[in-house]
C-alpha cells in the first residue's frame, strides 16, 4: 500500500459521500472519486486500483453494492469496508460472503468513521507483512509448483492439486492427500500459475479441469465438493472442457 491511502466513496447520496470524502482529506487519506452507481463503481475500482473501497449497500443503477463487491473482487482483491442503514440479517449474511474488512451503520459519527479505517489500514499493513513472512507461492513450472510453508521449500505437484480456494488473503490448495494455506490473494496466485490446466471459475475458485467429476449448470463437483460456476467464467470452463 502506498504511503497516502487511497479510498473510493461509492455512496448514492451526494451529501454524505461529499461529507465523507471531506473528512476523509483531512484526516490525511487520497479520495480516488465518489461514485453513487453499482456498475460506476466497477469501472472506477478496477481502472485506480484503490487501497480501500467505502461501499454503501444500497445504490442507484441496476446493480447493488454487494454485487458491485462481488464483481470488483473477481479481478482484483480491494479491502472492503460497507456503508449500510440495512441492518436485516438476509442482507448482512449477502455481505458477508464478500469478506469486508468492516461494517459501518448509518448514521454515523466522525469518530467511527476515523477509527474504522484506521483499525483497517492497520489490518491491511498486516497482513501485507504476514504476506511477506509467511508462506506463499515462490515458483511455478510447467509441472509443479514450489511454496514456502512451515520455512520449508514444499514441492507440489500440479496432477496433485485439486482446486484453489479463497480466503481474502489467503489461499487454500487442496491436493488429493493434504490442504496447503498460504498467505496470498488469489489473483496474485493465479499470475503467478502457468499451468493451462488451472481456470478460474469464480471469485473464489480456481479449479484444476483435468480433476473435474461433473459439471452442472451452476457449479461443478471435485472429489464429493461442490464449486459455484459464476456466469462470466462459464464460457472459458466449457471451451477448456472441450480441449481436454
Amino acid at each position: 500500500m502506498s504511503e497516502k491511502t487511497r479510498i473510493l466513496i461509492v455512496e448514492d447520496d451526494m451529501i454524505i459521500a461529499a461529507n465523507i470524502s471531506l473528512q476523509l482529506s483531512k484526516l490525511g487519506y487520497e479520495v480516488t472519486g465518489i461514485e453513487s452507481r453499482g456498475e460506476d463503481a466497477i469501472n472506477h475500482a478496477l481502472q485506480n486500483r484503490p487501497d480501500i473501497i467505502l461501499m454503501d449497500i444500497q445504490l442507484k443503477g441496476g446493480i447493488n453494492g454487494i454485487d458491485a463487491a462481488k464483481e470488483i473482487q473477481e479481478k482484483a482483491s480491494i479491502p472492503l469496508i460497507y456503508l449500510t442503514a440495512n441492518s436485516d440479517d438476509a442482507s448482512f449474511q449477502k455481505a458477508k460472503e464478500t469478506k469486508p474488512y468492516a461494517f459501518i451503520s448509518k448514521p454515523f459519527t466522525k469518530l467511527n468513521l476515523e477509527r474504522t479505517i484506521e483499525l483497517v489500514v492497520e489490518k491491511i499493513k498486516e497482513d501485507s507483512d504476514e504476506e511477506k513472512n509467511s508462506n506463499s507461492l515462490i515458483e511455478s513450472l510447467d509441472d509443479r509448483i514450489f511454496i514456502r510453508n512451515n520455512g520449508k521449500l514444499i514441492r507440489l505437484m500440479l496432477d496433485d492439486i485439486l482446486y484453489i480456494e479463497a480466503d481474502r488473503n489467503y489461499c487454500n490448495i487442496i491436493t488429493t492427500n493434504q490442504n496447503y494455506l498460504i498467505v496470498s490473494p488469489l489473483n496474485t496466485f493465479c499470475q503467478k500459475m502457468e499451468s493451462k490446466d488451472f481456470l478460474r471459475v469464480h471469485r473464489s475458485y480456481v479449479v484444476n479441469i483435468r480433476k473435474l467429476d461433473a459439471v452442472a449448470d451452476s457449479h461443478l463437483e471435485i472429489k464429493r465438493k461442490v464449486i459455484p460456476i459464476s456466469k462470466m467464467y462459464k464460457e472459458d470452463l466449457m471451451r477448456s472442457i472441450r480441449k481436454v
